[in-house]
């Protein structure tokens, strides 16, 4: 019963993980990129406005971060419940 629990809290762990990843990455493409649009086009970022910085340039480099986030964090995850392959 106690290998079933340590199952349950890593993959808890995970998809935890999972969906905090995949509302930044919502938020950044889909909010930043297309519905706050409008509100950021006032700031000015590397000769054009925000919103379209964050559409072209921005929610490419967030996914990025994200996915190394991600290895980082799964790496860390697998070492704390005893299944990293070290």
């Amino acid at each position: 019963m106690n290998v079933k629990n340590d199952t349950n809290a890593y993959w808890q762990a995970n998809v935890r993980l999972i969906l905090i990843s995949l509302a930044i990455w919502a938020l950044v493409s889909f909010g930043f990129g297309i519905i706050l649009r409008p509100v950021l086009a006032g700031i000015a970022v590397g000769g054009t406005d925000l919103g379209f910085w964050f559409a072209q340039q921005g929610s490419i480099i967030v996914f990025l971060g994200l996915i190394f986030f991600y290895a980082w964090r799964m790496n860390k995850l697998d070492k704390e419940h005893g299944v990293d392959e070290e």
